[in-house]
Formats: structure tokens, sequence, C-alpha cells
């Protein structure tokens, strides 16, 4: 196993995320921490560092300004609360960066743009054009005018889908934990550390916690779910205390917070796309056959293979491919709807049109749309 300094040496693309928990003090915005975290980022620019924030804390410094106590529960409230604080975290960041000479940029995206292939490919264009130009970017979801976007733990997947978009090296994750520890420290004390995790198991996640903080919206819980996306695209996650850990320690190889190890080789963008971005609108029920065929040799999903169709779906759609007992074995884009698909379901691919009247491909799933997981 390399030691943390050897995996890191080579690490030239960062997401970074922090949260609402960190950046805030009381119930307004800890000014002092985005000035340190400023610094921070600035260093490592200049050591050759790219580096994207992914940031919270919009709909708490808006309740600041609008003197709310307690965190909305209606939507036209959290966005009411984003609309305000949005303006006010950005010229925080504003201020902090430019007494480093460093420019920002900011980024709101939604769960939409990046489940359209053209504008997440727009987006990580954008992003890498403002990395050319020696800019920090900073994203954060469009909390003023999403709705289903605002709810528990956004960020913590906001910031892995930043990371599959632009394929960064890792993925930092400050919080106002040490990192992912072995229980519950509110009702076992002698908890500990876990320092690297090399898989996540069901124990992993029965570690994960819930959302602590009033003005927080995650929970270790989230956190596990961005590493599962993070390390099965072939990357590396850590979480670590935002209030007291330095990014530079960390990229520096330190002992520091819960370090993810990647699950399998790098995918490739597009297959991050499929695999981790779009939604899953239906499954598709293979046969041994055909699982063995997909995973083993790298094949194409046929219609002799397919003993059962869930869902409804669309042509050019996201669905998973389970086996008999329900567990999903890969995902891809579906080349047939799902009323279509019931019709040609264990049937040869020469049969298609006889069956449909037209045969616009002789795989359900073709090999290039299609990630094993």
């Amino acid at each position: 196993m390399m030691n943390r300094r050897e995996r890191f040496k080579n690490i030239r693309k960062v997401v970074v995320k922090v949260g609402t928990s960190v950046l805030t003090s009381g119930d307004d915005l800890d000014i002092g921490y985005i000035q340190r975290l400023a610094g921070e980022i600035a260093e490592l620019r200049r050591r050759g560092t790219d580096i994207i924030l992914v940031s919270s804390g919009a709909i708490s410094a808006g309740m600041g300004q609008l003197s709310l106590k307690t965190r909305p529960r209606s939507i036209p409230q959290l966005q009411a609360a984003a609309a305000v604080g949005q303006n006010r975290l950005m010229h925080n960041y504003q201020v902090a960066f430019e007494q480093h000479g460093l420019t920002i940029a900011q980024i709101l995206l939604t769960a939409d743009d990046l489940k359209d292939r053209q504008r997440y490919l727009n987006a990580r264009n954008t992003l890498l054009t403002l990395w050319g130009y020696g800019i920090i970017p900073i994203v954060n979801e469009n909390d003023s005018v999403a709705t289903e976007e605002i709810r528990v733990g956004d960020n913590d997947s906001l910031s892995a889908q930043v990371a599959n978009l632009i394929d960064a090296d890792l993925l930092i994750i400050m919080s106002d934990i040490d990192g992912l520890l072995s229980g519950d420290p509110r009702k076992c004390p002698d908890v500990s550390l876990i320092s690297t995790v090399s898989e996540i198991t069901l124990q992993i996640e029965r570690f994960a916690g819930k959302a602590g903080r009033e003005y927080a919206i995650g929970g270790m819980k989230t956190k596990i779910q961005a590493a599962k996306i993070v390390t099965s695209s072939g990357e590396m996650m850590v979480i670590a205390n935002g209030r007291k850990d330095s990014l530079i320690d960390i990229l520096e190889g330190k002992q520091i917070g819960t370090l993810f190890l990647p699950q399998g080789d790098r995918m490739s963008c597009r297959k991050r796309w499929i695999a981790f971005t779009l939604e899953k609108k239906g499954s598709l029920i293979a046969d041994e056959g055909a699982i063995n065929a997909i995973v083993g040799r790298g094949k194409s999903l046929l219609p002799s293979g397919i003993v059962d169709v869930q869902g409804k779906f669309k042509t050019g759609e996201a669905v998973g491919i389970e086996d008999r007992s329900g567990k999903e074995i890969a995902r891809g884009l579906v080349n047939y709807s799902s009323d279509e698909v019931k019709m040609i379901l264990g049937k040869k691919s020469y049969q298609i049109e006889d069956i449909l009247g037209y045969c616009y491909y002789e795989e359900v799933i073709h090999r290039d749309n299609l990630v094993v997981l």
C-alpha cells in the first residue's frame, strides 16, 4: 500500500467542498475562516494545483441578513434566503481572494444542468477555461430557483458530480468533524477515526450519521454517497475537519481525516456521466449468461439476455441492468423504450424487425453506452 505522500504527489486537479457548519459561526458567516481558506487555496495555486471550490453557506448567509433564527422549511423562504445570501457569500470570497491577487468566478448549477449532455459539456468547458485563465471557480447549486435540489446533502453530491465533471484527482470535503468515525461520539465516547477506507462496505455505511447543526444540511451519510461516486470513478476522496485541518497539510500527504481509495480504474468522462449523473428511469433484468458477457467480456446487452423490464423509460434514457436477485450490475443508455423492450425480450436480434416492424439497433444497450458498476 502506498502512503498518502506517494499517492498525492502527482495530484494537480482538486475539488474542495466546504460545508455550512465550517463557513458559519453562530448564525452568520465566519469571515476569518473564509480569509484563511482563500490563503490556503492561493498557496496551493502557486504550487501548481488547480482548485475548484464548492461552497455551501448561501442560505445560512441569507438567514443572517433576514434575521431568521431557524432554517426555513418552505421552498419560497429557502429560495429567498439563498438569493440574499449568495451575493453576500460571494462578496466575502471576492474580498478574501483579491488579497492574494486572485480572481474568482461564480458558477451556479442545478441537477438539470448536469443531466443534459450539452449543458454538462458546456459546464466542463467553462470550468477548464477558467482554470486556464488562473481563476478560482466557486460552484454552488442554484438554490434561488431550484426546488428539488434544496435537500439534505445537496452540496456533498454536487461536489462529487463536479469532481467527475472535470476529472479531478481528488475531492476534499471539509466538514466540522475529523473524518469518518467508528461510531456516534455523542453516544460512544471511545470511538476512533478511520484513517483509510479501501472499500465502502455495509459496515462503513452504518457509521454514517445524521445532519448535526441547525444551519447545516448534510451529514456523514451524504458524504459516504459522494465517496461512492468518486471512488467508483477511480478517484480519491478525503473527509477532514475544516476548522482545524489545513488543505496544504492534506495535499502534502499528512495523515489527516479519512481517505477513501479508488474502487476501480479511472472512468472516461462520458461513462461517469452515464453512471452517476443521469437519473435511472428503470431496470432491465438480465439472465446469468448476459451478466457474465457484460461483466467478464465487455459485451453489449442483447434482447435475448433480458428476462424482465421494470419501470417506464424512453429511448436514450438511463436504465440499470440487474441480475435476477435485483442487484444492479451495470447502467447504460437504452436503444429502445420500455414498451419496445417488453416486446423483444428473450428474442434474437434478427427477430427485432419482424416483431417491431423496424430495427434501430441489434443491441438493447451498446457496450459503448454501458458502464459496469
